[in-house]
């Protein structure tokens, strides 16, 4: 009974460094989002050349995106 009161409370320790602390779990967490925003990124510049190809239209780096500003009249 003895052994056996000195064993759980070890067994127990082993069992939970098994567990990745929050610094490792929010790496890999991290990684993945960069990741995921990557491919999107990858995806939605792939749809963007393909819809500019198929339009005739081919991105101008001289297009604004903001029209000017007002003259104040």
């Amino acid at each position: 009974m003895r052994g056996a009161m000195v064993l759980l409370p070890l067994l127990m320790l082993a069992g939970c460094k098994d567990e990745p602390d929050f610094e490792a779990r929010y790496d890999k967490a991290a990684e993945e989002i960069e990741a995921r925003a990557k491919a999107m990124d990858a995806d939605i510049a792939e749809s963007e050349e393909a819809a500019a190809t198929a339009s005739g239209d081919l991105p101008r780096a001289d297009k604004q995106s903001n029209p000017p500003p007002s003259s104040g009249e």
